[in-house]
């Protein structure tokens, strides 16, 4: 049964300094009554249909249009599905890893097309001369998935517990398969060599980086960094690869070296908040938003750690923030339309089809403009 939805304001974040300053933190969400009945007749249409788990939001600028929640957090301990259940976001995480990446950038302490031997003089000489961070964080590196390769070989590779050098020694290491920025190949190990970067230059490991940078200044208080299962993160949702005719657990541990590539989780208030901070707020200067918006590799619609798409939403062409990701039985969708901060986040556990959600996300952004006034 879908529970009520919620309403709310976010407060208007102001910036209270520079580098790592704390911004206003938004406040709680509240509970209104009656619900906003066309949202709910989606999501209750998707439930009947393919058994949607988990929940929506929708919302315009700070304000939140609509919030439901629906189905089991943890099917073994019947815990329901709240609106502040948290979430792991997969590959969204890239996108996250990218703005704290250009907030190192707005301090001067990176650039985007510095090679990377500046910063990781460690790293083989002949490829550090050539990459740079523009090149990884859009995946026209050229650098190979050797991370999901050995992953998909040797299974236990996901529970290793090694250092970021020795993760990128051994993972991020390669032959370069292409000259940099002339092709597109989604990699993983891109990331493994970011991160790297980002603790030598910000002088932490990366989840006190996230804190810093991102979650602290945002107030997201329901959202940080993972390592191994994130069952052990309170107030988790657990992942299903299917939830009937028993529940069947669906797993997918990331180790603490491949934190920018899968490791961050969230609530769905928490990434209205984040795209309201990165994208209309101060948390980035305007040029450092610019550089992580610019398209990089056009036939992808790839810019850095994310995507901007131009489609078709209430019978006109809308570009939009285009952020996705899954791990194990988790699936996340972020939605944001640059011109007008219309926005719509969905949260699932249990293995949903991406394209089912990507549809179910698209009616419910169509309402928001249906609704308009």
């Amino acid at each position: 049964m879908i529970k009520p939805i919620l309403m709310a304001t976010l407060a208007a974040a102001t910036l209270a300094g520079c580098g790592s300053a704390q911004l206003a933190a938004a406040p709680e969400v509240q509970t209104v009554a009656p619900a906003p009945q066309p949202y709910a007749a989606i999501v209750e249409r998707h439930r009947l249909a393919h058994g949607f788990n988990g929940v929506v939001l929708v919302g315009q600028g700070t304000q939140v249009l609509a919030l439901v929640s629906t189905g089991v957090a943890d099917a073994e301990a019947g815990l329901p599905v709240t609106a502040q259940t948290r979430f792991e976001t997969g590959s969204m995480s890239k996108w996250v890893a990218a703005i704290v990446v250009m907030r190192l950038v707005d301090r001067g302490l990176l650039s985007l097309d510095a090679p990377i031997a500046r910063y990781l003089p460690t790293y083989r000489p002949d490829t550090g001369a050539r990459l740079t961070l523009r090149h990884l964080m859009s995946h026209s590196s050229g650098v190979p998935n050797d991370i999901a390769a050995a992953r998909k070989a040797d299974p236990s590779v996901a529970t290793q517990v090694m250092t970021q050098a020795e993760a990128v020694r051994r993972y991020a290491s390669g032959d370069l398969a292409f000259a940099p920025g002339t092709q597109w190949d989604y990699s993983h190990s891109n990331w493994l060599i970011v991160q790297a970067i980002a603790e030598q230059v910000g002088g932490k490991p990366y989840p006190q980086l996230v804190r810093d940078e991102l979650t602290g200044p945002l107030g997201l208080e329901g959202s940080g960094i993972f390592s191994g299962d994130s069952a052990q993160v309170p107030g988790m949702a657990r992942g299903y690869s299917a939830l009937k005719p028993g529940p069947q657990a669906r797993i997918n541990p990331i180790p603490a070296y491949m934190a920018m590539a899968g490791g961050f989780y969230s609530t769905a208030p928490d990434l209205l908040r984040l795209l309201q901070g990165v994208l209309a707020g101060p948390l980035l200067s305007p040029e450092a938003r610019r550089a992580l918006m610019t398209t990089q590799m056009p036939d992808q619609h790839y810019a850095l750690g994310g995507r901007i798409r131009t489609e078709t939403i209430a019978g006109q062409p809308r570009e939009i923030a285009w952020e996705d990701g899954s791990n194990g039985g988790f699936r996340a969708i972020a939605r944001r339309v640059l011109a007008d901060d219309h926005s719509v986040v969905v949260l699932n556990n249990s293995s949903d089809d991406h394209l089912l959600l990507g549809q179910m996300a698209d009616e419910l952004l169509a309402q928001s403009y249906a609704a308009a006034p």
